[in-house]
């Protein structure tokens, strides 16, 4: 009856009983197959496959799945290429893992999990592409490269050296339950891009090297890289390509600029900093939040993102401090930071180099070369605002904003805009990096500055005092500020209109006669300043003097000579001309010479030695007559300030009118 039951079903039923009772057998037959068996016949073709000897040293165990197999191997040791610096890839008192079976078709190797205990593991990758982890006799075949997911650990050490890529590290994990969410810790020394690298912290024990969908990966992390240290803590999904990273970071080091070869990101020359904020990963687009900390003496804070999706990393955001100090700015120009700026952030030792006292004669202009090299390594647009400057010693800034632009190695300050002395510096400037030496143009014009602000103590009760207006135009090529002023052409002009002065001023307008004593005798006395003009025409360094006039109601001052800026030398003479008959004047033209560093002022000693020895010669016949020779017959007039302001603010043709180009963005002369 039965039989005839079965009979009477349909073919595909019985079929289906079939392959079901099959696969029952064959479940049974996995269930207590001798695995182990299977052992050396395994090493061997693994041996074979790979070119290098892989071995299973104790016992060997599989377990069947629906999507795959889970293997256990008792000891476990797997050769190294033989061009590799260590012996073995992985060798491991045990090793558990998960595999897909479909792949293995087509020749993929897929591991969702890979659990190891003890073990050493030796990394390499070399320029050409070999890799010590590709499974193929060609190690340079990323095809052959097994895709991982999760990678667990108890205890062992691994290392990795990548000469090319600047990375050479050793590290050593221990595992303890009893450390809670953070069970496995790490301790990590070594070289990372030329510097000394050592790091420890801790860690979930489950790295997450390739595995969607999975909860993220704890991480905590305290390094030094040189002079750089960095503490983070956080979380991380994809840890084979550092993605999806969500952590808060403390960050110290004595300059910005030594975070280019460990990061790729070209920033700027600075003083000792400490950094913190929030840092976020999402695939080639890293974005600091809330970044807040110090420069040196100044504070800093805004937003950053660096994006490397393109051809060219980009940065952007921005950036303001409170208070910025003048002793930072001197890393941006290729002086060394100061000991105040150098000393300001705590746990971060000074440079090895700090400003010191100038020698007498010494030259001033910063020659340290500065590495525009890096501005071809990516492009940039940030914004920086400063409320407030302080520290500002001989230039009165009080305050600055500026727009930096980098593209294609040309780096633009556009707009540049300082407050200085109740007034305003606004221009450009333009760095081409692409050229060597770097071709530089800056066009600055100043409007407003108040003497009293540049003078303080020229300022008195009720007196008003003059503006000061001016520009600077140059161009040139260089690779230091001091190369680049010493080769740099163009114009530089500062004029004055009418304005009032103080006591101090008259006792320099009288030195060239009797005023000198009305002055003492009548005390505080005003001055009125009618016009001022100081205009140069800069021709490869040498700045000529166009138009160098001061006119007071006491006198006009003529002024003529030049500056040099390669060799920082001054050579002017200044003529003064008192427009009022004085007594007990020599009036003589003053030299001012020198240096930059060390300038020298006197008179010129012939028109003085002749007006010496005529009073000594006349007052051997008559006392009288010896005052009769300082008398001053008071040649001077009043300039023509109209046409001495109009002089200043017009280059003359030619040559060095080529530094008047604009500066702005990338357009050419």
């Amino acid at each position: 009856m039965a039989t005839n039951v079965l009979r009477d079903r349909p073919l595909w039923l019985k079929l289906l009983a079939a392959f079901v009772l099959l696969l029952a057998a064959l479940a049974v037959l996995l269930a207590f197959f001798p695995w182990d068996t299977l052992r050396g016949p395994v090493n061997r073709y693994v041996s074979e496959k790979t070119g290098r000897k892989f071995e299973i040293t104790r016992r060997l165990d599989v377990g069947i799945g629906l999507r795959g197999a889970t293997v256990k191997a008792d000891g476990i040791e797997f050769a190294n290429p033989p061009w590799a610096r260590e012996p073995y890839l992985v060798k491991a008192e045990r090793a558990e893992f998960d595999i897909r079976l479909w792949p293995l078709v087509s020749r993929k190797v897929v591991i969702p999990r890979l659990a190891l205990s003890s073990p050493t593991l030796g990394l390499q990758i070399e320029p050409d592409g070999r890799r010590t982890w590709a499974l193929g006799k060609d190690t340079s075949d990323a095809g052959t490269v097994p895709v991982i997911g999760l990678m667990q650990v108890d205890s062992g050490a691994v290392d990795f050296l990548a000469m090319h890529l600047g990375v050479d590290l050793h590290a050593d994990v221990s595992y303890d339950t009893s450390r809670g969410t953070l069970p496995l810790s790490y301790r990590i020394k070594g070289r990372y891009k030329g510097q000394p690298l050592t790091a420890e912290g801790r860690t979930g024990n489950v790295l997450q090297l390739k595995a969607a969908g999975q909860p993220p990966f704890p991480l905590e992390v305290d390094a030094a890289a040189g002079q750089t240290r960095l503490k983070a803590s956080g979380t991380v999904t994809d840890f084979a390509d550092l993605d999806g990273i969500q952590a808060t970071f403390d960050l110290k080091g004595q300059t910005l600029g030594s975070l280019f070869p460990l990061l790729g990101i070209a920033l700027p020359e600075t003083s000792p900093y400490a950094l913190s904020g929030e840092l976020r990963k999402r695939g080639k687009l890293w974005e600091v939040a809330g970044l807040k900390g110090r420069l040196g003496l100044s504070d800093i804070a805004g937003d950053m993102r660096f994006d490397k999706a393109g051809q060219v990393p980009h940065l952007a955001g921005e950036l303001r401090s409170k208070v910025m100090d003048m002793d930072d700015l001197g890393p941006l120009i290729g002086l060394p930071p100061t000991e105040r700026s150098a000393k300001a952030v705590e746990g971060v030792a000074p440079p090895p180099t700090i400003k010191a006292k100038r020698a007498p004669g010494a030259k001033v202009l910063p020659s340290a070369k500065l590495d525009f090299e890096r501005l071809r390594a990516m492009n940039a647009e940030v914004k920086y605002t400063a409320d407030r400057i302080r520290n500002v010693r001989d230039v009165p800034l009080d305050r600055g904003s500026v727009q930096v632009k980098l593209n294609n190695g040309v780096l633009t300050l556009d707009p540049l805009d300082l407050g200085v002395g109740g007034g305003k510096l606004a221009g450009a400037i333009r760095i081409d990096g692409a050229k060597d030496p770097a071709d530089i143009r800056a066009s600055l014009d100043l409007r407003g500055m108040q003497l009293a602000r540049v003078f303080p103590k020229l300022e008195t009760t009720g007196n008003s005092v003059g503006r000061l207006d001016g520009r600077i135009n140059l161009s040139g090529a260089g690779n230091s500020v001091a190369n680049w002023l010493g080769g740099a052409s163009g114009d530089v002009a500062v004029i004055s209109g009418h304005g009032q002065f103080g006591n101090l001023l008259p006792v320099f307008a009288t030195l060239v006669g009797g005023d000198i004593i009305k002055f003492l005798l009548r005390g505080d006395r005003n001055v009125e300043l009618r016009c001022a003009a100081m205009a140069f025409d800069v021709n490869k360094g040498l700045m000529t003097g166009r138009t160098l006039v001061l006119d007071t109601t006491n006198a006009v001052f003529y002024a003529t000579g030049q500056a040099n800026l390669a060799t920082e030398t001054l050579d002017f003479v200044v003529r003064p001309e008192p427009k009022s008959k004085n007594i007990l004047s020599l009036r003589t033209p003053l030299v001012i010479g020198g240096t930059f560093g060390s300038p020298t002022g006197g008179v010129k000693v012939v028109p003085l030695a002749g007006r010496g020895l005529a009073a000594l010669a006349l007052g051997t016949v008559n006392p009288l007559l010896g005052l009769a020779a300082t008398i001053e017959t008071g040649p001077g007039q009043d300039s023509d300030c109209k046409g001495v302001l109009s002089e200043a603010n017009r280059p003359t043709p030619g040559a060095p009118a080529k530094g008047a180009a604009r500066a702005k963005g990338a357009r050419q002369p």
